[in-house]
């Protein structure tokens, strides 16, 4: 059955790309291999700068790719697996592809304009402060939780040496290809090899008894207690380790660090997504009574399943699960990759469709993947709601589910555990890098012409550094987390909001994002209405701590101050598409 639902997603992704995707990129955009982009006009060697498609493909996978196609599907089972796996491939072949690949194109025709500058442009200047007073509130978020997460993970042994030198293996990916010129196949190959080395390494004992020792040992000593639960020194200790790594990939030029880290660390997600696809295949082949397909895992558990948003609570599967999975299916975070990362380095307009569109569609084959690990690699629902709620969460189901599959190829579970553990640490921090590096942007844009500090990388950079670590030491972003969902699916529909506007403006069909946009929006407000209302009530519960009384409450009051804001944007964007439809270019002059 794992193996079938794999095939499934593989063709639909592939008619996906081939004739949907395609057909809008030859018949509306209408891309121009010899028109000039923004990467070659304003090649400054920091932010734009021509990229190879093969290179850019690998960055853009990597940069959207984080937690989210891992650890949505898998909380998202609860509902059953159909559910899941409509929505992740529906979902990415009429709405997540559009938005991925229709921003970036839509940012490279404007000058390589970050969001924030698309929405003065396109919508209003008032929509342009919100916009990016959410986005910083929305990038701060993730900071703070994949933060805290990645710390805790590198409280594993095997875990940190591999990751310090996937990094340095990055570094020097940019060197061979940018300064000494290098092929790209010699230089993959020797980065991505040493890269693959240090995560062996990892694995021996002289390299594990390293950084146990920096942890504290094996039971890392509470360095100070916070309101929501005790401080580990090995998570205080990571924690800056890896906002300095993403320190880095926000001052540092895109090529130096970012893209390179993030081009390296592909390859290796891609090594885990194949072989944890061979080893379902071979094991549906092979049929090993210890590995049941799906099992008695329920295809749909009902329209309500419990402790999704809270514990004990009873979720909804509409709108929730439209929250619940966001990379994979659409996700907000994406369209900020693609405008303010991606459309700076496009080196021709026909890139955007495989880089763009491209690496939208291998992302939906990952979460697919992730929903096929828990579902079959814990003998059933049962195995899998112990692991997920007693056993480390959708973090260790995965890593679990990816060893055990790799396993069937020969591969010890050991090293396919420290692989899969890897692997997570990857999908968080080469992330991380660039939402710190957004967040320094969207600050320079917001208040550098109150401030003029925040125009200075380092300054900008070295604020959101600050708030991630008040966030991460307190804890208080495990009481937020709650609202990620929604904030990520809430700029999801605004980027969507944007691409048709921008597509009326310049007298282009837009149906094709209109109605995604509609249902995006619809969606998310009424997901982030319920959330809200569920933090208020759980904050006057009997018997709670003053520390989570005050996290429910802030909570539901951000929640509640996010659907007044995407109402009042709603309704500028309401009047700038107004104004696009009612004064629709001729066709000889449309771009």
């Amino acid at each position: 059955m794992g193996s079938l639902v794999i095939v499934v997603a593989l063709v639909a992704v592939w008619a996906g790309y081939k004739f949907y995707a395609g057909s809008i990129d030859r018949s509306v955009i209408m891309a121009d291999p010899n028109k000039a982009t923004p990467a070659k006009m304003y090649n400054d060697g920091v932010d734009f700068m021509p990229a190879s498609s093969s290179v850019l493909f690998g960055y853009q996978f990597k940069s959207i790719a984080a937690l989210g196609p891992i650890v949505g599907p898998i909380v998202a089972v609860q509902w059953g697996w159909l559910p899941a796996l409509l929505w992740l491939i529906l979902g990415v072949f009429f709405i997540g592809w559009i938005q991925d690949y229709a921003s970036a194109v839509m940012a490279m025709r404007n000058d390589g304009l970050t969001m924030g500058g698309l929405s003065y442009k396109l919508i209003s200047p008032r929509a342009r402060n919100i916009l990016l007073s959410f986005l910083y509130f929305y990038l701060l978020l993730i900071m703070g939780a994949f933060g805290a997460i990645s710390a805790g993970l590198f409280g594993n042994p095997k875990v940190a040496f591999g990751f310090v030198i996937l990094t340095l293996a990055g570094v020097l990916s940019g060197q061979m290809t940018y300064k000494w010129r290098k092929d790209l196949v010699m230089t993959t190959v020797v980065t991505v090899g040493l890269a693959v080395i240090g995560i062996w390494l990892g694995t021996l004992g002289p390299f594990q008894a390293i950084v146990d020792a920096i942890n504290g040992g094996k039971d890392s000593f509470i360095l100070f207690a916070t309101p929501y639960g005790p401080m580990k020194w090995s998570v205080f200790f990571w924690g800056i380790v890896v906002l300095f790594f993403c320190y880095l990939g926000s001052v540092l030029p895109i090529w130096r660090f970012a893209q390179p880290v993030n081009y390296v660390a592909f390859w290796l997600v891609l090594f885990g997504i194949l072989g944890g696809i061979v080893g379902v295949f071979i094991r549906g082949i092979s049929n090993f009574p210890q590995m049941p397909s799906f099992g008695d895992f329920p295809a749909f558990t009902g329209f309500m399943a419990k402790g999704i948003i809270a514990p004990g609570v009873d979720t909804p599967l509409w709108p929730i699960l439209f929250v619940t999975i966001a990379c994979g299916a659409i996700s907000g975070w994406h369209s900020l990759v693609s405008t303010s990362g991606t459309a700076r380095q496009l080196e021709k307009e026909t890139d955007a469709l495989p880089v763009g569109a491209g690496a939208m569609f291998t992302e939906t084959i990952m979460a697919v993947l992730a929903v096929v690990f828990a579902v079959t690699a814990f003998g059933g629902y049962k195995g899998y709601m112990e692991v997920l709620t007693k056993g480390g969460g959708p973090a260790v189901v995965f890593a679990r589910g990816m060893a055990e599959y790799l396993n069937v190829l020969g591969i010890g579970k050991d090293f396919g555990l420290a692989f899969g553990s890897a692997f997570l640490v990857i999908m968080a921090l080469t992330v991380m890098q660039l939402v710190l590096r957004f967040m320094r942007v969207a600050s320079a844009e917001l208040l550098g012409p109150v401030i003029p500090a925040f125009r200075n990388v380092h300054f900008g950079t070295t604020v959101g550094v600050l708030l991630t670590l008040l966030l991460m030491w307190t804890g208080f972003w495990s009481r937020i987390w709650i609202l990620f969902g929604g904030s990520n699916q809430l700029f999801a529909s605004l980027a969507l909001v944007l691409i048709t506007i921008w597509l009326a403006t310049t007298g282009k069909s837009y149906q094709w994002a209109l109605w995604p946009a509609v249902f995006m929006y619809v969606s998310t407000v009424a997901a982030l209405i319920v959330t809200a209302y569920v933090s208020l009530q759980a904050a006057f519960a009997p018997g709670l701590k003053a520390a989570f009384i005050f996290g429910n409450l802030a909570a539901a009051l951000i929640g509640f101050a996010l659907v007044i804001l995407s109402l009042i944007l709603a309704y500028d964007a309401l009047q700038a598409f107004n104004k696009a439809r009612s004064s629709l270019k001729p066709a000889a002059a449309r771009v």
